[in-house]
């Protein structure tokens, strides 16, 4: 589901460690996100607020996983 922002993005984490989330490109963010395995939602129920938030939590990852 889209609203699962915080598991989307450990699983982005893990799938990209070395990839900085702030360079990712939107488009790139939607198609990574909806071909995760476990992903059941509308891929067409996405917006730019959704995939917004789901950066930064998997930006808050990536930084943690620095430290």
């Amino acid at each position: 589901m889209w609203g699962d922002t915080e598991d989307i993005a450990i699983r982005l984490q893990e799938e990209h460690p070395d990839l900085d989330p702030l360079t990712v490109r939107f488009t790139d963010l939607h198609a990574w996100v909806v071909a995760l395995p476990e992903f059941k939602d509308d891929p067409k129920t996405s917006n730019e607020k959704k995939l917004e938030a789901i950066q930064m939590a998997w930006y808050e990852e990536f930084q943690d996983a620095q430290s």
